[in-house]
C-alpha cells in the first residue's frame, strides 16, 4: 500500500505541474470549455491504469536499486510529458467532432 501511495504522490505532482503549465481547455471557446474539461476527464480516466502500471514498475526498479531518484525523477517527467501529449492529441481529434 506504501507504494501505492507513494506512486501516486509522484504522478500527482507531475500531472499537477502538466496541468497548471497549459490548461488544454483554455484555449476553446467559453461554449466548447465545459465539453472540454469532460472529455480531458475521460481521457485521464482512461489512462489511469496505465499510469498506475508505469509508476508502480518504476517503483520496483527504483527499490532494486536500478535507478536512482534522479533517473526515477527523469523518467518520471519524460512519462508525464509524452503521456499528456499523447491525451493531448486525443483531446484536440475529441474536439474536432464537436
Amino acid at each position: 500500500m506504501k507504494k501505492v501511495v507513494l506512486t501516486a504522490i509522484l504522478l500527482g505532482i507531475g500531472w499537477g505541474i502538466a496541468w497548471a503549465v497549459d490548461p488544454p481547455c483554455d484555449k476553446y471557446p467559453t461554449a466548447k470549455q465545459a465539453k472540454c474539461a469532460v472529455a480531458w476527464k475521460e481521457l485521464n480516466q482512461e489512462d489511469g491504469s496505465s499510469i498506475s502500471q508505469f509508476g508502480l514498475a518504476q517503483l520496483k526498479r527504483r527499490e532494486e536499486g536500478k535507478i536512482n531518484a534522479g533517473q526515477h525523477l527523469a523518467e518520471n517527467m519524460t512519462f508525464i510529458k509524452q503521456s499528456t501529449q499523447k491525451r493531448l492529441e486525443r483531446l484536440r481529434s475529441r474536439m474536432e467532432k464537436e
